[in-house]
């Protein structure tokens, strides 16, 4: 079974960069469709970044060209950096594996698609 660790959540100010990472264990590479959801108080979990089996990104529309998903096969770690943060962007932040073939980009973001959750990191922005 594949185990998630998250950790770098954090208190920031607006404008500045937070980065995420998530150890994965026993994954293997292209066996696993990986992402990063987040849950604010009162709202739905809400997918924002999302890495395919073969290794492409998907990004919510409110985090594109802010965040950037990544992952480090050598130390199976998934990272996200988030630039540019906002108040809005405040949540729990939770990385996801699934073993299923997601084939189409907006899956990646679906978390009803996912079997293996972390516990999840806090990230809180304020103004």
């Amino acid at each position: 079974q594949v185990q998630l660790v998250e950790s770098g959540g954090g208190s920031v100010q607006v404008g500045e960069t937070l980065k995420l990472s998530c150890a994965i264990s026993r994954y293997i590479r292209g066996r696993h469709s990986l992402a990063w959801f987040r849950q604010a108080p009162g709202k739905e979990r809400e997918g924002v970044a999302g890495l395919s089996r073969d290794g492409v990104p998907n990004y919510a529309d409110s985090v594109k060209g802010r965040f950037t998903i990544s992952q480090d096969y050598n130390k199976n770690i998934l990272s996200l950096e988030m630039n540019d943060l906002k108040p809005e962007d405040t949540a729990m932040y939770y990385c996801a594996a699934t073993g299923a073939y997601l084939g189409r980009a907006y899956e990646l973001l679906e978390a009803t698609k996912y079997h293996y959750w972390g516990q999840g990191t806090q990230v809180t922005v304020s103004s």
